[in-house]
Parts: C-alpha cells; sequence; structure tokens
C-alpha cells in the first residue's frame, strides 16, 4: 500500500538531489583546497607560473598594490565636500552669571541642546593637489615593485630548477653506471672462479661499485635539500611531492643566444621602477615650493539651536542659525623650513640622477659579465659533449678488448670512470649554460613578469 503522496514525492526527490549536489561541490573543493594546490606538470614554465601564483612575497606585493590604491583613495577623498552632523545636549546647574552695568546678570537656561550640519571644501591645498596629480605614478610604482620581485622570484626559481635537474642527472649516471658496474663485477668473479683471473680484478670491480653506490646516496641527500628549496621558492606544500619533468634534448636546443644584442638600460624593470621614483621627487620638489602659497577653504553650517528651563519643553521651540566662511590661510615665516625641504627635495633629484647614472654603468657591465659567462659556459658544453661521446666510444672498444682478453680490467675501471665523469661533467655543462643565459637576459631586461 502506497503512503507517499504526490507531493511527498516530490520533495523526498528534491532534498535528495539537493544532498548529491552539496556532496559533490563539497567534493570539489576538498580535492583542491586553497594553498595547496599540486603541479602534475612540472616543467620549468609551469614551476616559474606557480611560484609567481603562490609565492607569499609575490602575494604581499599583490596586496600592497591594493593598499596603495585604497591609500590613493583616502587622500583624493579630501578633494570632495566634507558633511557632517554633530548633537549634543547639555544641562547648566549653575547658570552662568556675567556682570552688566554693575549688576549681576544670569545669561543662559538651564538645559540647551543644538545639532550641527557642517560642509566643508577644499579650494586650494597642495596636499591635496600633489595627490591628484602623482596618483598615476604612485599607482604605476607599486605594479612596477611587483613586477620586479617576479623577475627575481623567476631568476631565483629558474636556477633552483636546474641545480635539481644537474643533481638528478648526476643520480641517473650513478645508476646507469651501477648496472654495468655489477655486470663487470659479476664477469670478474666468474673469471675469477674459471681461474682465469684473480682475485685483484674482482676487487677493484668491488671497490668502484662501492664508491659509486656512495656517490649516489650522497646525490640523493643533496637532492633532497635542493628540492625542499625550490619547494620554498615555489610557496609549494612540503608535504607534497614535487616531480620535475624535464627534456634534455629540449633544454639542449634552448641553450643557443644571440650574442650580438646590445644591452638597453630602458628595458630594465629596475630602471623603469628608478624613472617611476624620479618623477614622484620632482611632484615632491614642486610640492615644497608650493608651500609658500595659501590654502583655500569654504566652509558652511546650519545649526539648530534649543534653550529652555524646562527640560521637558527644551525641543518646544528652536533657535536656528547658519554662516559660509570663506578661510585663507598664509604661512609667513615658518623659522626658515620651507627653504630647508625644498633644498632636501632638490638634493634628493641629485642622489636618484646619480641612481639612474649608476645604473646605466652597471647594465653594461652586468651584460658584458653574463655574457662573457655564457660563451664561457658554452664553449665548455661543447667541449664537454664531444668528451662524451668519446669517452663512451673508448669504453665500448676497451670492454670488447677486455672480454677478448686484450686489456687488462684496470683499464676497464679506468674508462668507465672516464666515462662517468665525461657525462657528469656535459649535464653541469648543459645546466650551467642554461643558467648563465638566464643571467644574460635579465641583464637585457627580456625577463618581464
Amino acid at each position: 500500500m502506497n503512503y507517499w503522496s504526490k507531493s511527498d514525492k516530490k520533495i523526498f526527490f528534491a532534498f535528495v538531489a539537493a544532498l548529491l549536489f552539496c556532496q559533490s561541490y563539497g567534493s570539489l573543493f576538498a580535492q583542491s583546497p586553497l594553498g595547496t594546490a599540486t603541479l602534475d606538470k612540472a616543467t620549468l614554465e609551469e614551476v616559474v607560473k606557480y611560484a609567481i601564483r603562490n609565492q607569499p612575497a609575490i602575494q604581499q606585493s599583490v596586496i600592497d598594490e591594493r593598499i596603495t590604491e585604497n591609500n590613493i583613495k583616502n587622500r583624493l577623498a579630501d578633494w570632495y565636500p566634507q558633511i557632517n552632523f554633530n548633537y549634543n545636549l547639555q544641562h547648566n546647574f549653575i547658570v552662568q552669571t556675567s556682570i552688566i552695568g554693575g549688576n549681576p546678570v544670569k545669561l543662559g537656561v538651564k538645559n540647551l541642546s543644538a545639532g550641527q550640519l557642517t560642509v566643508s571644501q577644499a579650494i586650494f591645498n597642495r596636499d591635496i593637489l600633489l595627490a591628484r596629480r602623482t596618483q598615476n605614478d604612485v599607482r604605476l610604482q607599486s605594479s612596477q615593485l611587483t613586477a620586479s620581485n617576479k623577475t627575481d622570484l623567476a631568476v631565483d626559481v629558474s636556477k633552483a630548477f636546474y641545480d635539481v635537474l644537474t643533481t638528478k642527472q648526476q643520480i641517473d649516471v650513478s645508476n646507469e653506471d651501477i648496472v654495468r658496474l655489477e655486470r663487470s663485477l659479476k664477469d670478474a668473479q666468474n673469471q675469477y672462479k674459471a681461474g682465469v683471473a684473480d682475485k685483484i680484478d674482482y676487487k677493484r670491480a668491488l671497490i668502484s661499485l662501492n664508491n659509486t653506490k656512495a656517490a649516489r646516496k650522497s646525490n640523493e641527500e643533496v637532492l633532497t635539500g635542493k628540492v625542499e628549496y625550490l619547494k620554498s621558492l615555489m610557496g609549494y606544500p612540503k608535504e607534497q611531492e614535487l616531480s620535475l619533468q624535464y627534456d634534455t634534448l629540449q633544454l639542449e636546443q634552448e641553450i643557443f643566444l644571440d650574442t650580438l644584442q646590445n644591452a638597453d638600460y630602458t628595458e630594465r624593470i629596475d630602471y623603469q621602477l628608478l624613472s617611476t621614483q624620479k618623477r614622484l621627487l620632482e611632484y615632491n620638489f614642486q610640492y615644497t615650493k608650493w608651500s609658500y602659497l595659501p590654502t583655500v577653504a569654504a566652509n558652511g553650517a546650519y545649526n539648530l539651536n534649543f534653550q529652555n528651563n524646562q527640560f521637558l519643553d527644551l525641543y518646544s521651540k528652536i533657535f536656528p542659525n547658519s554662516f559660509l566662511v570663506l578661510t585663507l590661510s598664509l604661512p609667513i615665516y615658518q623659522g626658515g623650513k620651507r627653504k630647508i625641504n625644498t633644498n632636501t627635495a632638490e638634493w634628493q633629484l641629485k642622489r636618484i640622477n646619480l641612481d639612474i647614472k649608476r645604473l646605466q654603468l652597471n647594465v653594461n657591465a652586468e651584460y658584458v659579465r653574463a655574457l662573457g659567462n655564457y660563451k664561457g659556459s658554452l664553449i665548455n658544453l661543447l667541449t664537454q659533449k664531444e668528451n662524451r661521446d668519446l669517452a663512451k666510444e673508448v669504453y665500448d672498444i676497451i670492454q670488447l678488448q677486455y672480454r677478448s682478453g686484450i686489456k687488462t680490467y684496470l683499464e676497464v675501471i679506468t674508462s668507465e670512470t672516464d666515462l662517468r665523469l665525461a657525462r657528469i661533467n656535459y649535464y653541469n655543462a648543459l645546466y650551467q649554460v642554461l643558467s648563465n643565459k638566464i643571467d644574460v637576459q635579465r641583464a637585457l631586461g627580456q625577463l618581464n613578469y
């Protein structure tokens, strides 16, 4: 027997649908709560983007922009009419007495109340005028500070990324060497058991294997610290795993750079920031000159006055009055303060001009130094790449000759060591070139975020 009406069924199904929606909506936020997002594809580009999005220092810079915007609006609000209302209620226990014509006369009543509506309008005020003229440059300076912090962070993150890859490649090389050495150790054991060789080959193989395993373990410990440092730069959750993705062949294609470019300091974010600061100091210099000008403002008020000796009848009658005042305030003498402030503002302008000149000189020196490091590391990379190929060829030949009984095992170990060092040197040189390339791009002002 069905005890549910149609309306009951509708209510039940609506409740179930709402419950399922809330569960799915909640699970969506549970999967990616704020501040714990992770990277599935941790390429260099994604790592830099993640860092710019999640690094607390960058978030603080963005917040500083919001604060700056609010400060600008707060200063500009003084340009609008200021409207206020005041109310007071006063009871005189003893009414004031004045002497008029030699006779004491009480003036006033026991109960007073007043409501005052005031309006003021700044007509000329140098503080408000400065805020109005500098608002765009103040906003620009705030955004440029954020851009500068992002650029610095991108450089640090990129170098830390390459540093991690260098250590990972060393571990990978050690893993491949361990496989070869274990195979060589097994061959040496078999030859020793067969009476073809003595214990020396076997012990040498074991020593090389132990040294390679120790080097791998050392690099694994170093890698942990480097990954944690990269995480800290990124603002990445420390409890989450960060698996970097990279393509060595693609990185090899990204090493080249146009070395015929000329450094243009105007492209640098630090120069742009100095230029903005200079304009603000110019405004400040003009502001100090305005201190000789008067301040003009208009003020008006409408007062509602109530007076009565009987408190209950206080508001039975009103005595209103109103006024309008035009105020001109002219500072005449302030102990030489205005001249001192003007001189200080002028010296600040001269100082920032020297900062700009120093930057111009440093940019060229920084670019030449970075370019020299890049060229030197590029030459080293090409040399190490050739050495790696030669070491692999030598190792393969000696390995075949050893199995044929032509070469000794000592020569095999030597060739293995040369191959390992050649590979490690190649990867170190590769990531050094990429790191130096970043310095060149930064000197050219090509890293903008």
